[in-house]
């Protein structure tokens, strides 16, 4: 078994995960902030190979040009150093308290206009140093009181906003996508495009869809109660999976952004499973935060555990595939035949067969096992090394 990540596994993590200084609500920060080329160097060290970054990660919030070139110019060169590539980039849209009632969809105009700019000029660093994805998270998009946002006219700025920034990608012949990030809650109460469902929908009500994908992240999903696997499969569906953000979650409740394995370990499972069988070649990203017990030693383990508990679930995934028992487990349950059209003979077709409906039984068809508790526990067999 392979544990030890290589940059052709295209790991990325974003510069504000390893780089969470153990901040919350409840508690002041545990460890000292990290220089954006320092975590250059030891993630390339470790086996990755990309780093994301939100603007005001690399660049503080407010600096003027010059401090905003040095910063730039440093980061740069760590890259080209260490040979680590940006296959993504974002804005911070959530952290100012500019932006306590949103960005896109913030009631007071001049935000909004503020907001727009702030992430243009953010697009043209992202192009300049190679991204290919744009990650938009509206984290402050929402509210906590009907009467204190419309939402019908939050989704028109939402929309002309997206719009826009297309219309600037397009004219300035960059090579960018977007990806839309769902969250159900926090830090708003509510927020738009809550799930990646919402955020498809969303997507084809814009002017250039084709812009668009969605950027699902595991403990997001887990927070509403959803399916993670079965998601971002929709998403690989429709071709809208242009990134994603892997972590870990213990179920419906805070952001835990545990590293990835943690939480549920089975839904882990089958996300890999999907990933590595459904063609998906984009970046494993992570955004995941080391608990606020770890010291700076501990950030790196935690990171290092991502990337080797993704490596290991890979492996024991593709041994399950790979399982005669497994194979014929998976024609006991009949899915081959999923795969084959309901009606390929067509309507007529349909209605002229008597086996259809006419003569089919449906009580013997009801009584039938599926054998899908023996397919789940050569699963868990495998999950856990048993097999």
């Amino acid at each position: 078994m392979r544990c030890q990540p290589v940059p052709e596994d295209k790991f990325s993590f974003g510069l504000w995960t390893v780089g969470w200084q153990g901040r919350d609500p409840f508690g002041d920060a545990t460890r000292r902030a990290l220089d954006p080329v320092e975590t250059v160097h030891r993630l390339a060290e470790l086996g990755a190979y990309g780093v994301t970054f939100h603007d005001d990660d690399l660049i503080p919030f407010g600096a003027d040009d010059i401090r905003r070139e040095t910063a730039v110019k440093r980061f740069r060169q760590a890259l080209d150093t260490t040979g680590l590539v940006v296959p993504m980039a974002t804005t911070n849209l959530f952290t100012h308290p500019v932006f306590k009632d949103g960005a896109f969809t913030a009631n007071d105009r001049d935000v909004r206009r503020f907001a727009l700019r702030k992430t243009l000029r953010n697009i043209d660093l992202a192009t300049e140093l190679g991204a290919r994805t744009y990650v938009a998270w509206g984290g402050r998009e929402g509210a906590e009181s009907g009467a204190a946002k419309d939402v019908p006219a939050a989704l028109d700025r939402l929309k002309e906003a997206f719009d826009l920034l297309a219309q600037y990608v397009v004219e300035q012949g960059y090579d960018l996508r977007f990806a839309i990030e769902p969250k159900p809650n926090e830090p708003r109460g509510d927020i738009l495009l809550p799930t990646v469902g919402h955020a498809l929908a969303f997507i084809g009500r814009l002017e250039r869809p084709g812009l668009f994908g969605v950027n699902p992240e595991v403990g997001h999903e887990q927070m509403a109660g959803l399916n993670v696997p079965h998601g971002i499969a929709q998403a690989l569906w429709q071709g809208k999976l242009f990134h994603l953000d892997l972590n870990g979650q213990s179920g419906v409740k805070y952001d835990q952004d545990l590293r990835f394995g943690a939480g549920d370990l089975r839904a882990a499972f089958w996300l890999v499973d999907l990933l590595e069988t459904a063609g998906y070649d984009g970046p494993r990203h992570f955004d995941f935060k080391p608990p606020r017990t770890e010291d700076l030693d501990g950030v790196w383990a935690s990171a290092a555990g991502c990337m080797r508990n993704y490596l290991i679930l890979k492996e024991r995934a593709a041994a399950f595939r790979a399982d005669p028992a497994v194979q014929d487990a998976l024609r006991a349950a009949r899915l081959p035949e999923l795969a084959r059209p309901t009606a390929e003979d067509g309507l007529a077709g349909l209605l002229a067969d008597p086996t259809a409906y006419e003569t089919f039984r449906p009580e013997v068809a009801g009584a039938r096992g599926m054998a899908f508790e023996q397919l789940d526990q050569l699963a868990l067999d495998h999950l856990l090394g048993a097999s």
